[in-house]
């Protein structure tokens, strides 16, 4: 089942091969973001972390996962949360 986006608030979206391959904790990346369980999703190939609390906290995520071997947008690509609330969004990974 695809992943519904929220919204008004950033969330990333990384290729769960590429998580997996990384080394990648979850736990850690729920401590240091205080993500709940909800902000955190598993589905279609892809993971989903996010929405974020605040946008402040995009540049240093996109920055941790880059220093695990991550590339941008071949591995993960943010999704902004700027559309209009009429619209709703859901992705997969292909």
């Amino acid at each position: 089942m695809p992943l519904k986006l929220t919204q008004g608030r950033a969330t990333v979206l990384i290729r769960r091969e590429s998580f997996e391959k990384s080394g990648i904790v979850r736990s850690a990346i729920d401590q240091r973001y205080n993500l709940t369980d909800q902000e955190f999703q598993a589905a279609e190939g892809l993971i989903a972390v996010g929405p974020l609390p605040t946008d402040d906290l995009l540049p240093d995520l996109i920055a941790d996962l880059e220093g695990s071997g991550l590339a941008y947008y071949d591995d993960f690509f943010e999704m902004s949360g700027n559309w209009p609330e009429w619209l709703g969004i859901h992705v997969r990974g292909s």
